[in-house]
């Protein structure tokens, strides 16, 4: 009689209402004893439906819209979506909005990839690195509530610019959040990323080749952990990023560590980022003058940005209206959550938490 125990492969749920899915998600798993033999993501409980409530919206209205598909980063919404009405209507931004804009940007990365941070060492079961960065995490956010009075959905960038300047002591706050930051970074790696548990559970596991990566579209840090060297800031730079000193991030192993470290590297570099700007950003205007009720030309047009979770792209077309006759949101988090079963094959179910994590999706831009 054999030793060797039988079992039957099972299907198992694991959403869609799980702490470490990050939203309303249900992963269909089929197992073999502990081990995962085939993982299919569900979407579709959250029915938001906001690419037909633009068509329904002034190109103004819709801009509120924007912050709650990617909640994370509201500010890249509106900077993705502010970015195809320009290219469309051929609007020139002023300088200092340009920098204004990048400025908030790169804070709100940053704010993504703490989120990030410390959601992620939560989901493998570390508790203090989530404390220490909504901690700072906190500073940003009143920066965001001194420059425009919100702390989540921000409705600050508008089709010409940004809707108000930057208020007094605005400069100091952010040079001490910056330096306050880097004197924490340390920190976090003392608790996290040297750990010799975290290692354990995050190196080479979920592990996907540069050229399956390139094969499923994976973009952000999600495909710069496996060595590609892809940011949209760098091959198709838009605002001012190309007047900025910086270098994509990249790293070769391709596994669940490579996508933690390439974040984490991401937070530096963008508090560099960020140094620059303020002490480039010059006087001047805030936006060009548009009509109250913005009429854009009969077109297509289709504008990208990197977002915190990747390439962020938005494709517009116009019937001459006042509003989108039809917007088209292309959701990184969408397109990266295709890769899950490729990562996910001949991993045992506690590493699905791990690799999953590790994609740091967002189930607003999901089920959009």
């Amino acid at each position: 009689m054999s030793s060797r125990i039988r079992t039957d492969v099972l299907e198992l749920n694991m959403g869609p209402q799980h702490p470490s899915t990050h939203g309303v998600l249900r992963l269909a798993l089929k197992i073999d004893g502990e081990v995962v033999v085939d993982c299919d993501p569900d979407m579709g409980y959250l029915h938001r439906g906001i690419e037909k409530l633009a068509e329904m919206r002034t190109y103004l209205q819709f801009m509120p819209i924007t912050d709650r598909l990617d909640y994370i980063a509201s500010m890249l919404q509106n900077q993705a979506y502010v970015g195809a009405i320009e290219k469309l209507g051929n609007i020139e931004v002023p300088e200092r909005a340009e920098y204004i804009r990048v400025i908030m940007a790169e804070l709100q990365r940053i704010a993504s990839h703490l989120i990030f941070f410390g959601a992620f060492g939560l989901d493998l079961g570390a508790t203090t690195p989530f404390l220490y960065c909504i901690r700072e995490r906190e500073d940003i956010l009143d920066i965001f509530e001194m420059v425009c009075g919100a702390r989540l959905t921000y409705n600050y960038f508008r089709p010409g610019g940004v809707s108000r300047d930057l208020p007094a002591g605005f400069h100091a706050k952010v040079k001490a959040y910056i330096k306050k930051q880097r004197e924490k970074l340390p920190e976090y790696d003392d608790l996290l990323t040297g750990n010799q548990i975290f290692i354990a559970r995050t190196r080479n596991v979920g592990y996907i080749s540069p050229e399956d990566a390139v094969n499923y579209s994976l973009s952000g840090p999600n495909l710069r952990g496996s060595g590609t060297a892809y940011d949209v800031r760098k091959v198709d730079p838009y605002s001012v990023y190309d007047k900025l000193d910086w270098k994509v991030i990249t790293r070769t192993e391709g596994d669940v560590q490579a996508r933690f470290l390439c974040r984490c590297a991401e937070i530096r570099q963008s508090l560099n980022m960020v140094e620059q700007a303020l002490d480039m950003m010059p006087e001047g205007e805030l936006k060009c003058k548009l009509p109250a009720r913005l009429k854009l030309p009969e077109g297509e047009v289709y504008h990208h940005i990197e977002s915190a979770r990747g390439d962020l792209g938005v494709y517009l077309v116009s019937d001459g209206a006042d509003k989108p006759y039809r917007l088209k949101w292309r959701a990184p988090s969408f397109i990266n959550l295709g890769a899950l079963n490729a990562m996910c094959a001949n991993w045992k179910i506690a590493d699905i938490v791990a690799i999953l994590g590790s994609l740091d999706i967002v189930l607003g831009e999901i089920d959009r």
